[in-house]
């Protein structure tokens, strides 16, 4: 029994740091972003920080992973508290948007590369923090590139939605952007109650994870060739 709940507890200090590193600095990436282009909201508030605390949302980052994750979820989601953005405050609302949404995903991406050359350091630890370093730099490059590829979908409210409302034809943009009101509900529903639904009747029924999957595992092995680990 002891020894159950000593592995859990390994494995779950495995994935603590790395969610929040991952959910916290996306989230301190837009407000940055943002910041430099004309709109401080984000740096008012104390949101442009690498505190975890700013930006963590106890439903969003703690409660809804670890229920998926006990749940057995073939999609894992999870979100922390968005950053405000006043868009009219930008130089170029519609150009700029494109810049503070993608600044995200691009952080997450950066973090990745960055967990991969990290792993040129694990021998220099002793044998007993080599393994759960190593599993904390393996799970970090999966969730920021899952982050990373799932934020890029063109979905609003998502980054990928609202790069997408940024590049398109205004006639084009506004249908798009009126998505957003409800597009966290459909990615939800699709993402994380049709898989459960699925795993119920015994069908595979995810197709969020059809679209990231490819795309991530090509980044991966990118990644780990120009970190050199190949």
């Amino acid at each position: 029994m002891l020894a159950d709940a000593a592995d859990i507890m390994f494995k779950a200090s495995t994935w603590v740091i790395p969610v929040l590193l991952a959910v916290t600095l996306h989230e301190a990436a837009h407000g940055y972003v943002a910041n430099m282009l004309g709109d401080d909201t984000a740096r008012r508030l104390g949101r442009v920080t690498l505190n975890p605390l700013r930006h963590v949302d106890p439903f969003g980052t703690i409660v809804l992973p670890g229920l998926l994750l006990l749940l057995r979820s073939p999609f894992l989601f999870g979100y922390a508290k968005p950053v405000p953005v006043d868009f009219g405050r930008l130089g170029s609302p519609k150009r700029d948007m494109i810049w503070v949404a993608a600044a995200g995903p691009a952080c997450n991406l950066a973090l990745a590369f960055a967990s991969a050359l990290s792993f040129h350091l694990i021998g220099a630890l002793p044998v007993e923090g080599a393994r759960w370093a190593e599993l904390n730099l393996q799970n970090s490059m999966e969730i920021n590139l899952v982050l990373a590829v799932f934020n890029l979908l063109p979905i609003p409210p998502l980054d990928g939605g609202r790069i997408a409302v940024g590049l398109l034809p205004y006639r084009l943009a506004l249908p798009l952007a009126r998505m957003e009101r409800v597009g966290i509900m459909l990615v939800l529903g699709v993402g994380v109650l049709l898989p459960l639904i699925g795993q119920q009747i015994g069908v595979e029924l995810n197709p969020l994870s059809w679209l990231v999957s490819m795309p991530v595992a090509w980044l991966f092995d990118v990644i780990v060739t120009l970190a050199g680990l190949d």
